[in-house]
């Protein structure tokens, strides 16, 4: 009886000094050790969805917002009503960097790394919206500092939480469809102007605006409704276009599922931009309009394996397997998987796997899933990260994976340049017929351990970015 009363004893004894756990309570109170402290940058936009979903985890407080423009921001304040806005990312480092535990950054592609590394080498943990980076080295450093600090991260593509990737790992590490020679890959994008010219006139900067923190460090220029608001995908600048804005989110299943690791080559071919009588425009600035890049790599499992990417409305081949009334994809695009046993395609948005031809699934006994799931279909993907961070968990598209795929990503975007690139004949001008000396469709070959390109010098300028002064990486 004795054992039994001290038992008793230090059981309620414990209880008066713990905290008690929020599930304990039934989610109406989040004790202290069950909060993560986060400030976050770029709350409009897309930020604002991602504001919403890690609101909906009931885990987390906002310690601060930071956005360049007053225009964004009212459905987060509204969301969080009282939290502290400021404008530059810097002095919410300065004054609030001992109150949080995490950033949260969806601000443009240019500004990604700027503004996550301070905090990530404070050790704080970081969300970091697609494409990770603006340029490869940006990438490649953000993934160094991630592992060297020891924070948790998760880049911003949410199919990497979904059940869809995990099916398609599993279906194809089964050898259902053998081993994968090739993968086709495509988009929608862009919905934004690509293929255009630099504007030549300056317009007013709209009131709540802070267009000098807004470039950050791209280089300095007027003002002009062309870049704002979401049409800064389209420039080379501040975007990175239809393959870095939904790259990251397609090429996330085949990247997974095949360990393709950094390309070995990477070409491209690109719509041209025609003006006036036969006169090709120079409007390099610009993503362009459309394109094809062909990467390839070599994995382990599967030998030499080459992933196509369409977009601008172009696409890849059907399979002949497909039949007349059936569709491939959704409409955002997708994935298809040529193996030497069979075809497997991939939504982009559900990543739900099937298989071709169709009456192939009523025949397939697929494998037991495996693999962890990501509980919730409504911020799964944040709530992954806030588990991580408050837990310990792996997260689904930490740094250590989301860096190399986005420099796969980054890479077709380096042969898209190589294409776009020209420099005059001598003695030529502008507008005379073939006035361009330039590469055009090049091969690029790409060294991933050392980042850079061998064969064609010119490419490994744009491996890094040229930062204004005062916005250099720190």
């Amino acid at each position: 009886m004795k054992r039994r009363k001290f038992i008793r004893n230090v059981a309620a004894s414990s209880a008066a000094f713990s905290i008690v756990p929020s599930y304990v309570l039934g989610k109406t109170h989040v004790p202290p050790s069950d909060t993560l402290y986060i400030a976050a940058f770029g709350v409009g936009g897309r930020g604002a969805g991602v504001i919403r979903d890690l609101t909906q985890t009931g885990k987390v407080k906002f310690v601060a917002f930071c956005d360049v423009d007053e225009r964004m921001v009212q459905a987060s304040m509204e969301l969080h009503p009282g939290t502290k806005m400021y404008k530059d990312f810097r002095k919410v480092y300065k004054r609030h960097l001992k109150e949080i535990d995490a950033v949260m950054v969806a601000t443009p592609d240019h500004t990604h790394a700027t503004i996550a590394l301070p905090f990530m080498r404070a050790k704080k943990h970081a969300y970091v919206e697609k494409p990770l980076t603006h340029n490869i080295y940006e990438a490649r450093l953000m993934t160094q500092v991630a592992k060297e600090n020891g924070i948790v991260t998760q880049m911003g593509n949410q199919g990497a939480s979904s059940d869809g990737s995990r099916q398609a790992k599993e279906w194809i590490n089964s050898g259902v469809i053998g081993k994968v020679e090739r993968v086709d890959c495509w988009t929608n994008r862009p919905v934004w102007p690509q293929g255009v010219p630099v504007p030549s006139t300056a317009e007013a900067v709209p009131k709540g605006l802070d267009w000098d923190l807004w470039l950050g460090p791209a280089a300095k220029r007027d003002y002009n409704s062309a870049y704002l608001p979401f049409k800064w995908r389209g420039w080379w600048d501040f975007g990175t276009g239809a393959l870095g804005d939904m790259g990251c989110h397609i090429m996330e299943t085949p990247f997974g599922v095949l360990d393709l690791g950094y390309p070995t080559e990477a070409e491209a071919s690109c719509t041209t931009n025609w003006v006036g009588d036969f006169r090709e425009a120079d409007y390099n600035a610009s993503c362009p309009p459309s394109s094809i890049v062909r990467l390839k790599f070599n994995t382990e499992a599967h030998g030499d394996i080459a992933l196509n990417w369409y977009d601008g409305g172009i696409v890849p081949d059907l399979p002949d397997e497909l039949k007349d009334d059936e569709r491939i994809g959704d409409s955002g695009g997708g994935s298809i998987f040529y193996g030497t046993k069979g075809i497997l395609v991939c939504d982009t948005y559900s990543r739900n796997a099937r298989l071709l031809p169709s009456e192939t699934m009523t025949l397939f006994n697929p494998p037991t899933p495996h693999l962890p799931r990501i509980v919730g279909d409504t911020g799964g993907h944040q709530n992954n990260w806030v588990e991580g961070c408050l837990n310990g968990t792996v997260t689904s598209s930490d740094f250590a994976k989301a860096g190399p795929l986005t420099e796969a990503v980054l890479m077709g975007n380096l042969a898209i340049k190589a294409y776009q690139y020209k420099t005059l004949k001598e003695g030529k001008q502008l507008g005379d017929w073939d006035p361009y000396n330039y590469p055009g469709r090049r091969k690029l070959l790409w060294d991933g351990q050392n980042m850079k390109v061998t064969n064609y010098d010119k490419a490994n300028e744009w491996v890094k970015r040229e930062y204004r002064k005062g916005w250099e990486l720190k």
